[in-house]
Formats: C-alpha cells, sequence, structure tokens
C-alpha cells in the first residue's frame, strides 16, 4: 500500500510542475506577444513593458487564446496598423517554444 502512495504522490507532484511549468510558459508567450504588438504600435521601454503587461492580463478574461488574440488585433486596427487574426494567432504560436525553452532554462 504505502508503494502504491509514493507512486501517486510523484504522479501528483509531477502533474503539479507540468501545470505550473505551462502556466508561466503561457503568460511569457503572451509578454512577448505583447511586446512584439508594442513595437508594431510604436512604443518601446517602459511602455512597451506596461503595454506587454496589459496583454498578459488580457488572458485572464476567458479561457483560451481568443482573448488576448482579439485585445492585440484590437489595438493594433486601432492605431491603424494592418494586422489580422491569424496573423497575431501564427505569431503568438510562434511564441509558445521560446517562452518554454527560456523558463526550463530559467531566463
Amino acid at each position: 500500500m504505502a508503494n502504491f502512495t509514493s507512486r501517486r504522490m510523484a504522479f501528483e507532484n509531477k502533474f503539479a510542475h507540468d501545470e505550473a511549468l505551462r502556466f508561466k510558459a503561457m503568460s511569457r508567450r503572451n509578454r512577448l506577444l505583447g511586446l512584439w504588438a508594442a513595437r508594431q504600435l510604436g512604443k518601446s521601454g517602459a511602455e512597451a513593458a506596461t503595454y506587454a503587461g496589459t496583454v498578459v492580463m488580457a488572458d485572464f478574461e476567458e479561457a483560451g487564446d481568443e482573448d488576448v488574440i482579439r485585445k492585440v488585433v484590437s489595438d493594433l486596427e486601432g492605431a491603424g496598423v494592418a494586422a489580422d487574426e491569424g496573423q497575431v494567432r501564427r505569431v503568438l504560436e510562434g511564441f509558445m517554444d521560446r517562452a518554454t525553452e527560456e523558463i526550463k532554462a530559467g531566463t
């Protein structure tokens, strides 16, 4: 019975660790998208970092990526920058691998 309990605990710990890594990577991915969008909007430095933070926070509106994509597309279009949902989605997806590697590397 002790063996089963220790295996269960190991599985639960691994699951918790993987979920924490996933959450951090998604937040990093959203920040990278925000920085990309900020460059498209002509922002830099602290202004770009602040904007990237708003993109990260947008992800808490609803489940999935739609809230983040909708925000970035709306902001870009509102500033007169040509953007479409497909382009923003591709950029977002492209940042996931980079974000995961950065989290694993501890940067």
